[in-house]
């Protein structure tokens, strides 16, 4: 190269540094982590509220690409709260909550169907986990754990559970304290045990006919009055500090208590399937909670990934150990005995709370069961009246 040219060649280079000196600035990517919102309604201080937090301090350290915003609803509150939000186009990214109306949200629209955003993604989860977060074929949400009421006792009060429902009633006219929680939720898995039925195979009311039902609503009857004579908790917020202090025998709940009834009695506590009746097993609502999906979310992928966090095998083990949470995994080592027991308890003739439409009729209708308790209303009665209003 001449002389003539290499000058040229470095006038130009230098010219060349000096226009990229002092053009535009390259606009850095941005490293803001995604923010998504999850509400959870469990209660302050619960074991379950504890250990969600661990979950969550951890999930900070392994997911820096996100910041979950977590906020703490009433169980009261948090479904009407997530509707009437939803409905304005607001709301979380993310709500955990039992499937006590997944059904009718999901057929209303306030629920994100997930079923292509999961896909492949459940391998390790039970299928009765899955089908609890499944409507009509199309999935609804991240399955975390299964809930049912059973039989806590104290093993130090009541070395053996009552078998059966005679066994049960035994013990309580025989002065043996025993808070046994009353309402439609907690008395539905008594009428299976009396070969009561609410629906028939086409979801049609049918409770009036046969005497199952009438039967179990006596037979709790009789309980519920024994309970109001000795002035023992009749609901199973009135329990807990007589069931944790010693002074209950027993008490009928759902797993959601099951640690704080263990940090107050240690090896002491068991727990059993709700007594056996003259037609069978008893058969309780068997629940899944799981993590549901805002339609109006714009951070579906994010939510996801929070989502499947939140019940990974990690995640589940501490639900499991801290708050004693039924995992809807498979692939997690049950060791402890009671929560062994606990799932035995599961498997004895609970039934899966169905999603359908016509489950409303069974909450409008039989959930005024004081009547019977308080007011003195002839059970067959009460029976009929449920269920012809039911069929109005």
């Amino acid at each position: 190269m001449n002389k003539k040219l290499f000058a040229l060649f470095s006038v130009l280079l230098i010219a060349a540094f000096a226009l990229s000196a002092c053009g535009p600035k390259a606009t850095p990517v941005s490293t803001a982590p995604v923010e998504i919102t999850l509400w959870h309604a469990y209660g302050t201080g619960s074991a379950e509220e504890t250990a969600l937090t661990k979950v969550l301090a951890q999930a900070a350290t392994d997911m820096p690409d996100i910041k979950i915003n977590v906020l703490q609803v009433p169980f009261n509150d948090i479904f009407n709260k997530y509707r009437t939000d939803v409905a304005a186009g607001a709301g979380p990214d993310l709500f955990v909550a039992p499937n006590d109306s997944l059904g009718d949200d999901a057929r209303n629209g306030l629920l994100a169907d997930i079923t292509d955003l999961a896909k492949g993604k459940l391998d390790n989860y039970s299928k009765l986990s899955i089908d609890g977060m499944t409507v009509d074929g199309k999935l609804y949400g991240i399955p975390e754990s299964l809930k049912a009421v059973v039989f806590w006792y104290n093993k130090d009060m009541l070395p053996t559970p009552p078998a059966t429902t005679d066994d049960l009633k035994a013990l309580m006219e025989g002065g043996t304290p025993i808070s046994i929680s009353y309402g439609c939720y907690h008395d539905f898995g008594f009428f299976g045990a009396f070969g009561g039925k609410i629906f028939d195979d086409n979801w049609k009311v049918i409770a009036d006919q046969g005497t199952g039902v009438t039967d179990a609503m006596t037979y709790l009857n009789s309980l519920y009055q024994i309970s109001k004579k000795n002035g023992w908790p009749k609901n199973d917020s009135d329990g807990l500090a007589p069931f944790t202090e010693g002074k209950m025998a027993a008490i009928t709940n759902g797993n959601w208590a099951m640690n704080d009834y263990r940090k107050a009695l240690g090896d002491k506590l068991g727990v059993a399937p709700l007594p056996k009746g003259p037609a069978g097993p008893a058969t309780p609502f068997l629940g899944v909670d799981g993590y549901y999906f805002n339609p109006n979310g714009q951070n579906k992928d994010a939510a996801l990934k929070v989502a499947l966090y939140l019940t990974g095998k990690a995640a589940e083990t501490t639900m499991m150990t801290d708050a004693g949470h039924a995992p809807a995994r498979t692939d997690i080592e049950v060791t402890d005995p009671l929560m062994k027991d606990l799932l035995k308890a599961f498997n004895t003739g609970s039934y899966i709370r169905p999603q359908v439409p016509q489950l409303g009729l069974y909450w409008s209708n039989f959930c005024g069961d004081s009547d019977v308790y308080e007011k003195g209303v002839d059970p067959a009665e009460w029976v009929k009246t449920a269920t012809a209003n039911a069929n109005k």
